[in-house]
């Protein structure tokens, strides 16, 4: 399930070919604002994906066991 989404494209509007991080929402339990997430049973580190659709990146993200933050980048860029 996706908790939270950080788009840091600076191309909007692109969505046919980006690069995206999904990581387990827990990570963020240390922020006082957030929502507290359970690390799960499959204890996801992290999922990189590269030059693929914002759908394709959104199922994936779905998809996954644990309660995720996307995070949302440029092709070629913020995922290195």
């Amino acid at each position: 399930m996706i908790c939270n989404i950080r788009d840091y494209r600076e191309h909007h509007f692109r969505g046919e070919c980006i690069s995206a991080i999904a990581e387990p929402a827990w990570h963020d339990n240390s922020r006082p604002d957030s929502d507290r997430a359970e690390i799960g049973p499959e204890a996801l580190d992290y999922d990189r994906r590269e030059g693929i659709p914002l759908a394709d990146t959104i199922a994936g993200a779905k998809a996954l066991p644990d309660h995720v933050t996307l995070y949302l980048y440029d092709a070629g860029s913020g995922t290195a």
